[in-house]
């Protein structure tokens, strides 16, 4: 573990709002969830999303060094009642296992009752066994099984578009 991951990393963390100087450790944490994305194309993801008042990104940040980003929004919907979605959530894989996803769970669940949700709802993809294992650890119930559809509309290339 490096400096920022220690024995007391839970201990020692602060939450915060997303601030513009995290762009370049929110790409890193990013690539840790399989999303390999150019700076670019994450500043265009994130202005966005922290402009929203309906969307949260937290950091949590140990000794100065951002270690977790959690960025989730309110779902309003027709089909079951509305509440909070984590969109994502990654701990620096460093740091992994020292309490700071709790953290920024923890941070998340006071964020939907603020905003008066009774529930937070998250989605893991089925081969990240110990996301699951920490999610059920923390509370979290399974309770369904789906599958994700995409169309593809049109493709983004160095600046332009292709309409498909």
């Amino acid at each position: 573990m490096d400096r920022a991951c220690g024995e007391a990393a839970a201990a020692t963390v602060a939450v915060r709002p997303f601030a513009e100087r995290d762009m370049d450790k929110a790409r890193d944490l990013l690539r840790q969830l399989g999303s390999d994305l150019d700076g670019d194309e994450v500043r265009r993801r994130v202005l966005p999303v922290t402009a929203d008042p309906n969307h949260t990104v937290m950091v949590a940040e140990r000794a100065g060094t951002v270690v977790g980003l959690c960025h989730m929004f309110a779902r309003p919907a027709l089909e079951k009642p509305p509440e909070a979605y984590v969109q994502a959530l990654v701990v620096d894989a460093a740091c992994r296992g020292g309490g700071i996803g709790r953290v920024l769970m923890a941070a998340a669940e006071r964020w939907a009752l603020d905003r008066g949700f009774d529930s937070v709802a998250l989605a893991s993809n089925v081969s990240r066994t110990e996301a699951h294992a920490f999610y059920a650890e923390i509370g979290y119930r399974h309770v369904a099984t789906s599958h994700l559809f995409r169309r593809t509309l049109r493709t983004r290339h160095g600046g332009g578009l292709t309409d498909m």
